[in-house]
């Protein structure tokens, strides 16, 4: 059903552009206001062309099917990206075995470390007494 009003949308779409450049604009009769002619500008002109009836008609169409094709896209409810492969980051790492914790994932672009000076001897201090209550 989607695919068929797809088509009736497309369909429309061409025939309502048609029908609207077939069309003589209200602007053809502007130099009639600077050459002294008694017709109006932009008032009535009479009874409805055809083109103009079927210009509304075709517009009801149109809109129609686009609140259809709208209404049923929202339905759907589908994103393109679920089937898109989920980034490396946001994957799950294997287990590790039990007792041993799990390393954290290494960084290919990180540096590599740089080699540590040599630690001075640790001295250590007395423990200061304790005093109990």
């Amino acid at each position: 059903m989607h695919i068929f009003i797809t088509i009736i949308h497309v369909a429309v779409c061409i025939v309502l552009i048609l029908v609207v450049l077939l069309q003589a604009g209200k602007g053809a009769n502007m130099g009639a206001v600077f050459g002294g002619s008694s017709q109006t500008i932009f008032g009535s002109s009479g009874p409805g062309t055809f083109l103009g009836k079927m210009t509304t008609i075709v517009a009801i169409v149109f809109m129609l099917t686009s609140f259809s094709l709208s209404y049923t896209a929202s339905r759907k409810g589908s994103s393109l990206m679920e089937g898109a492969a989920q980034p490396a980051a946001q994957q799950s790492s294997p287990a590790a075995p039990a007792g041993q914790p799990a390393a954290p994932p290494a960084s290919p672009a990180a540096p590599a470390p740089a080699p540590a000076a040599p630690a001075a001897p640790a001295q250590s201090a007395p423990a200061a007494p304790q005093t109990g209550k």
